[in-house]
């Protein structure tokens, strides 16, 4: 059956932390480390994250924080209490405006060209309550379809039931949907355990012997889901 619904997840695909932000917070509690070291280390840091050990034994928010410190340490920053310092501030901001504020530049025309293709899109993320307010303050709520945000569902990846309330939300079939989102062990296990097709959003290429559909951009989406033969 031709795809005809594309569920996303927000940070890793849509969004993504605001490095500069942070590494300028850093700098205030006096840890000097470049915004773009930062961002380099972060696909590291997030593959030695996503295990299913670790996974299952935490929550989205638990893990948040702990990815922040692996960052750090992937980007060759020693933990201290300076670190967890400047990381409590920049919590306090991501409480109140989310700090997942960096749209990456291929968005907005892979978006375009989604919707051209005739694909319906769905945000299904984890998040903090203000998914909603982010993508409002950042001109992209109209991107999409719907947007569902786990602390409001009570429920959040990779339980399929945050999925099956997407599905019947946005009235889309399991065999009709596509999810992308960056955690094997959270968004391609829990697509799948819905019944939906997932792909692993994999930027840095660390995925290679993943059992599933990988892209590195969006745009390699769009390339995927213009190819008859792809899913």
């Amino acid at each position: 059956m031709p795809i005809q619904t594309v569920f996303l997840d927000a940070g890793g695909v849509l969004v993504w932390p605001n490095w500069t932000r942070i590494s300028e917070t850093l700098a205030r509690y006096g840890v000097p480390v470049a915004a773009a070291t930062l961002a380099a280390a972060e696909p590291f840091a997030k593959k030695r994250l996503d295990t299913g050990e670790t996974i299952r034994a935490t929550n989205d928010r638990q893990r948040g924080w702990t990815y922040f410190n692996l960052v750090l340490a992937e980007a060759g920053v020693p933990l201290s209490p300076a670190t967890a310092d400047a990381l409590a501030d920049l919590h306090a901001y991501h409480q109140q405006s989310n700090l997942w504020e960096l749209v990456g530049e291929d968005v907005a025309g892979s978006l375009a060209a989604l919707r051209g293709h005739g694909a319906r899109l769905v945000v299904v993320s984890n998040a903090n309550g203000r998914l909603h307010h982010l993508f409002e303050r950042l001109g992209m709520l109209d991107a999409f379809d719907y947007v569902f945000d786990s602390h409001w569902e009570g429920v959040e990846k990779p339980d399929p039931r945050y999925f099956s309330v997407a599905l019947a939300r946005a009235g889309a079939l399991p065999s009709a949907t596509i999810h992308v989102g960056d955690l094997y062990h959270v968004d391609v296990v829990g697509a799948r355990a819905a019944g939906i097709t997932p792909v692993l959003f994999d930027v840095a290429d660390l995925y290679a012997d993943a059992d599933c559909l990988r892209v590195r951009s969006l745009g390699e989406l769009v390339e995927m889901l213009a190819t008859a033969d792809a899913l």
